[in-house]
């Protein structure tokens, strides 16, 4: 009971406290604590293994604290906002677009200089089989993931914050979340120089991906619509991104960790524009209307 009232009391809290659990307790369970530093052989055999409890901690908890917190009514809530399709084909095209675009941009950008640096897709021997894992991988991190993140923590922060704040806030813990498995498959990319700036730039990105698509599901309610935006961002990493490694990498994830940055100012710049002209109009159309 007294468990059970702390988590009514701080939902947020209690969210990412138990996801963080699930999820890297089940990493360590599986790598060892002391040896987090794996090799690339390890990394790769390890992965069918390690990636399904990552994914895990998310869904198990947002879905059991939708029901201890919501109860039946929060339950059926949560499944309605799971199965909203409804709103209108700008968003489906936000969700599924936004990031293959900028992979795809930032990728040609840096292949004027290199070919190597030209999208994945383009340069993988097997073609075929680089699409099929991502797109696998894309639809079950897209679904498991954001059963938690936008199933629950979002609307539970939405409560006390703006949709902004809420980004930042779920933003920075989704980049921190990915820390472990980062820190353990950085042999596999030759990452593990440049460790600092590779988990740097997790948070930055996917902080600033995480306040578009709550600036998204602000505007859908759709937990659908949230799924399918993760899972444009998880196959453009896999599918769209350089096959490069060590500090051609880093290079690559230091602009593509900035590029939702700019949308996000984009966005924002907009919405001021119209907001201004909006109240320009009012203020020239009420006199009018009064006389």
């Amino acid at each position: 009971m007294r468990i059970r009232a702390f988590i009514q009391r701080h939902p947020a809290l209690s969210y990412f406290a138990l996801t963080f659990a699930i999820s890297w307790g089940g990493i360590l369970a599986i790598v060892g604590p002391t040896h987090l530093l794996g090799t690339k052989e390890e990394f790769e055999r390890l992965l069918p293994f390690w990636v399904p409890v990552l994914v895990l901690g998310p869904s198990v908890s947002g879905i059991v604290l939708t029901g201890l917190v919501g109860g039946r009514a929060g339950l059926r809530e949560y499944r309605s906002r799971l199965f909203t399709w409804r709103v209108g084909a700008r968003w489906y095209a936000a969700a599924l677009l936004t990031a293959p675009l900028y992979f795809t941009a930032v990728g040609l950008a840096f292949a004027a200089f290199s070919p190597e640096f030209l999208p994945g897709l383009f340069t993988a021997d097997d073609k075929a089989a680089l699409v099929l894992r991502g797109l696998a991988v894309a639809l079950t991190a897209g679904i498991v993931e954001e059963l938690g993140w936008t199933g629950f923590a979002v609307p539970t922060l939405r409560r006390r914050y703006s949709a902004t704040t809420t980004g930042l806030i779920v933003g920075v813990l989704w980049g921190a979340w990915h820390f472990l498995p980062k820190i353990w498959g950085a042999a596999a990319f030759d990452l593990g120089a440049y460790m600092p700036v590779d988990l740097a730039s997790a948070v930055v990105g996917l902080t600033g991906y995480r306040i578009l698509m709550v600036w998204v599901y602000d505007r859908t309610e759709s937990l659908l619509i949230a799924i399918l935006m993760h899972m444009g961002l998880t196959a453009s990493t896999l599918i769209l991104q350089p096959l490069v490694t060590g500090a051609p990498l880093v290079r690559v994830v230091l602009v593509l960790s900035a590029a939702p940055w700019v949308i996000v100012a984009a966005v924002a710049v907009v919405r001021h524009w119209r907001s201004n002209a909006d109240a320009r109009w009012s203020g020239t159309a009420t006199p009018r209307s009064a006389h």
